[in-house]
């Protein structure tokens, strides 16, 4: 009987561990993904931002290319 319940407690200690590193994986994922959504808001703001430039580069030329052009 004493085995018994030895081996029980060796299988709820496992099960335990199982469930420990389970549940710390999910909350370095979800770290994870949280870092990698900043990163992208940032990396979406960078890109917006060298767009606008481009459009406003872009629009500086074709002004000074009419005012050439008369």
């Amino acid at each position: 009987m004493q085995r018994f319940f030895s081996l029980m407690i060796m299988c709820t200690l496992l099960a335990g561990c199982g469930l420990g590193e389970t549940a710390s994986s999910a909350a370095a994922a979800g770290a994870s993904q949280g870092e990698q959504v900043q990163q992208a808001t940032r990396t979406e703001a960078r890109v917006k931002q060298q767009l606008d430039a481009a459009a406003r580069l872009e629009a500086e030329r074709r002004k000074g290319a009419e005012t050439d052009a008369q």
